[in-house]
């Protein structure tokens, strides 16, 4: 192992850029060279590999984004597009990748190394927490901050107004970052994919809360929920309740953003290292991870493929507290 690349791909999350620094400079402890490859796949089709030392990497662990940049690439579905990036990864003589992203990234990954033989260690970076081999994702921490931020301001209004406001938070397939932020921000009803909350459900929970002089509540909504998204869910219950003054809030993708916390900078610095380790120490195929505060290595394959459980004592927890 004499040349590893890193690259970043699918969604950003914050604490990519500690995660790239991690992998650059343990490199530099090696005596390793390495490059960086602008917007990921795409980029590798492309050709578009830039040197990296430790003076690329000074001033950017404070930094949300990716300063490798990301992109969807079709082209890398292909047979053909993926021979163009092994091509590449040919002519600049990389030995290694160390591929930044989630679950899209890590199938990727797992084809391409699969056909080209390169060893590929993949690091988890997104925040939804969804990834089956890690207790937590790049990114994951310092989302839920910013939305249990976001939910703290928005909890002003509402009591000021004697509102119900509907809140929508990222999560298409995994309620980790609405029930997390729910918790944080003493939601009232917070609704996963995980679990089924019907609609009779929310409607017997802000009763209850009208029955003991409750003005103003706070509905979390992951955008995958079964009964649909803030403003659906919003739909149902104005339904329901006409007379209640009702507000849809959709945080989007000012998740993504911000400077990252400092437990996800450390958690990239932990698995930036950990990746460049591992392709050392001849490991490929994998994602690193932190289980139980143990770094470990998980076959892709199984990272994709196992659905990562959402804790069910988190449920309970907002059930009892909501009283």
């Amino acid at each position: 192992m004499k040349r590893i690349a890193v690259f970043t791909s699918g969604g950003d999350s914050p604490g990519m850029n500690a995660c790239i620094r991690a992998v650059v400079r343990t490199c530099v402890y090696y005596n390793l060279e390495n490059f960086g490859i602008i917007r990921g796949y795409q980029g590798m089709i492309e050709g578009n590999f830039i040197p990296m030392k430790s003076s690329s990497v000074s001033n950017i662990i404070q930094y949300g984004g990716t300063i490798l940049k990301s992109a969807r690439s079709k082209e890398f579905f292909s047979p053909e597009g993926r021979k163009k990036a092994y091509r590449n990864l040919q002519h600049h003589e990389i030995d290694g990748l160390v591929a930044i992203g989630g679950d899209g990234t890590f199938r990727g990954a797992s084809i391409f190394s699969k056909e080209t033989g390169i060893p590929v260690i993949g690091i988890p970076g997104t925040i939804d927490n969804d990834l089956y081999g890690t207790d937590f994702t790049i990114g994951y921490d310092t989302a839920i901050n910013t939305a249990v931020e976001a939910i703290d301001k928005i909890r002003n209004t509402a009591d000021s107004h004697d509102r119900i406001f509907f809140v929508e938070v990222m999560g298409r397939d995994a309620g980790f970052i609405a029930m997390e932020c729910g918790i944080g921000s003493g939601a009232e009803v917070i609704m996963v994919p995980e679990t089924i909350t019907t609609m009779q459900e929310v409607f017997d929970i802000l009763k209850q809360g009208w029955n003991r002089q409750k003005t103003s509540s706070i509905i979390i909504v992951a955008e995958g929920d079964e009964e649909g998204n803030a403003s659906m869910v919003a739909s149902k219950v104005k339904e329901k309740f006409p007379h209640i003054d009702a507000r849809v809030l959709v945080l989007g993708h000012i998740q993504r953003g911000g400077s990252p916390s400092a437990y996800d900078r450390v958690l990239a610095s932990r698995l930036g290292l950990g990746a460049v380790e591992g392709l050392i120490n001849g490991m490929t195929h994998k994602m690193v991870g932190i289980v139980n505060g143990k770094l470990t290595f998980t076959e892709f394959d199984e990272c994709v493929s196992r659905k990562k459980e959402i804790n069910q004592e988190l449920l309970r927890i907002t059930e009892i507290l909501r009283v």
